[in-house]
C-alpha cells in the first residue's frame, strides 16, 4: 500500500482569542495565502502525474487542507479523523494502513504527519518535520516474511 502524506500549503495566521472553541473555529477557517496557493498548485501538478487513478484522497476538515486538495481536480473525502487535533493513530486508521487495497493520499497537518512518517520509518521517539506544501510518499511491503516501510519520495513545493 502507498501512503502519501501532503501537508497543507502556507495559510493565513489566525488571530489569537481567549475562548478555546472560537480558537478552534478560527483555525479551521484559515485559508491559503497567495504563496500557499502557488505551492499547492505546483505540488498538485507533480502529484497528479505520479498518482494512480485509484488513489483515495482523504482531507482534513480545515479550509486550508480543502483548498490544497482542490488543486488536484479530483474527488476527495473530508475526514474528521484528520483534523488538526487528531493523532497519528487516527490518521493511520482512516487510511487503513497498511491494508488498503488502493493508494491513499492524506492532506493534513503537522505534527501528525511527521509523527506518522517517523513511526512508519521506525523512528518512534521522533517527530519529523513535514514542510508546508510538502509530500512524503511511503510504501508498505512484505520482504522475507517481514513487513517493511519504504520511503519512496520526499518532495518540496520549492523544487521544480
Amino acid at each position: 500500500m502507498d501512503l502519501i502524506l501532503w501537508r497543507h500549503a502556507d495559510a493565513q495566521e489566525a488571530d489569537p482569542v481567549d475562548d478555546r472553541l472560537e480558537m478552534v473555529r478560527r483555525d479551521l477557517a484559515r485559508s491559503l495565502t497567495g504563496r500557499g496557493q502557488k505551492h499547492a498548485a505546483r505540488m498538485a501538478a507533480w502529484l497528479d502525474h505520479q498518482m494512480s487513478e485509484s488513489t483515495r484522497i482523504l482531507v482534513s476538515p480545515a479550509l486550508r487542507c480543502e483548498q490544497t486538495a482542490l488543486n488536484l481536480g479530483r474527488k476527495f473525502k473530508i475526514c474528521e479523523q484528520l483534523a488538526p487535533d487528531r493523532s497519528a493513530d487516527d490518521l493511520l486508521q482512516a487510511a487503513q494502513w497498511p491494508d488498503s487495497k488502493h493508494p491513499v493520499l492524506v492532506v493534513g497537518h503537522q505534527p501528525t504527519l511527521g509523527r506518522v512518517a517517523a513511526r512508519l520509518l521506525g523512528l518512534p521517539q521522533l517527530d519529523l518535520s513535514v514542510r508546508k506544501g510538502g509530500v512524503w510518499w511511503l510504501r508498505s511491503r512484505e520482504r522475507d516474511g517481514q513487513s517493511q516501510t519504504v520511503l519512496l519520495a520526499v518532495h518540496s513545493p520549492d523544487l521544480r
